[in-house]
């Protein structure tokens, strides 16, 4: 397994484009998050997880590309060659193709095995907790998209629109995973990582002189 973790790493660190919100490090939390879940649910095949996990941004299109939702498909084809020249079986290979390819939020492809729902859930963890505010800046700054409005931070009065704005991401996307989590241990970890989450917008509402609306609190109710 740590073989195949380093020839994974080392084939992704050629491969991948530079992103720093996709990087060499989202993968390597992303495994880690994969490998947790997969001990506490015991029915995953950890090679084809391992290699799920980090092949699965092996073609990552911006956010705002129109073919955004076939970035996993186009990954799971491109993981296939690279998983032969590692001696994977096809079987393994063919596994691990469909744990790529629905482990997209935009792709909508339901998850047919364990691996491709604890790929889902480890992929989405990231998003949340510190990690996840972190990035939901770093893709701001490339989309060059604002902080949040300033006349009403939290769309107490507006409709939310997280191509505008970074924080109506949170309300649209962000907070609404844990309920998606199809792993108890990944709905377990989404739960904490999103309350932190939520703390961060108090307190920033706060700095604000305003406060977080109460539909965002029931978020995580």
């Amino acid at each position: 397994m740590d073989t195949l973790r380093q020839n994974l790493r080392r084939v992704v660190q050629q491969e991948m484009a530079q992103d720093p919100a996709h990087d060499i490090a989202h993968l390597d939390r992303v495994w880690a998050n994969a490998h947790r879940i997969a001990r506490a649910e015991g029915t995953a095949n950890l090679r084809v997880l391992v290699a799920a996990a980090y092949l699965h941004d092996l073609v990552n299109l911006p956010k705002d590309a129109p073919n955004r939702a076939e970035a996993s498909q186009m990954s799971a084809n491109k993981a296939a060659p690279i998983l032969r020249d590692l001696g994977m079986s096809e079987d393994d290979i063919t596994a691990a193709q469909h744990a790529i390819a629905a482990h997209s939020y935009s792709a909508g492809l339901p998850a047919k095995t364990p691996e491709a729902e604890i790929l889902r859930d480890a992929d989405r963890l990231d998003a949340l907790g510190a990690v996840g505010i972190a990035r939901t800046f770093m893709v701001a700054g490339t989309m060059d998209r604002g902080l949040c409005d300033p006349s009403d931070p939290f769309a107490a009065n507006r409709p939310l629109d997280d191509q505008k704005w970074s924080i109506d991401h949170w309300h649209l996307k962000l907070l609404q995973l844990p309920g998606e989590m199809v792993t108890k241990k990944g709905r377990k970890i989404a739960r904490k990582r999103a309350r932190l989450m939520l703390a961060y917008l108090r307190q920033l509402a706060k700095e604000m002189d305003t406060v977080v609306p109460e539909h965002w609190e029931e978020l995580l109710k």
